[in-house]
């Protein structure tokens, strides 16, 4: 199990933290949008259950929004657009 960040396209990024549990999913979710800009869009993909409170808790407190969440399977996949605040 290994933490994996890539850049897809320009403004295009992908997370996969599958396997990793709290606070880590929210951790490298964090540090990932730190590196992007505004507009860009993060596709980050995990299974623990409570690392969506705490990934949607901290994109409402930096501003960044969730624009598309899918679970399926135990596996969540979620699109964050990163703000200008965040």
């Amino acid at each position: 199990m290994a933490m994996k960040f890539e850049k897809k396209a320009e403004g295009d990024f992908f997370l996969d933290v599958t396997g990793y549990v709290c606070p880590h999913p929210q951790l490298y979710t964090k540090k990932a949008l730190e590196k992007m800009r505004e507009g860009d869009v993060l596709e980050v993909v995990f299974d623990n259950p409570s690392s969506a409170e705490s990934i949607a808790a901290m994109c409402d407190t930096m501003g960044d929004d969730i624009i598309e969440r899918i679970m399926e399977k135990g596996t969540y996949r979620w699109k964050i657009k990163k703000t200008e605040s965040g």
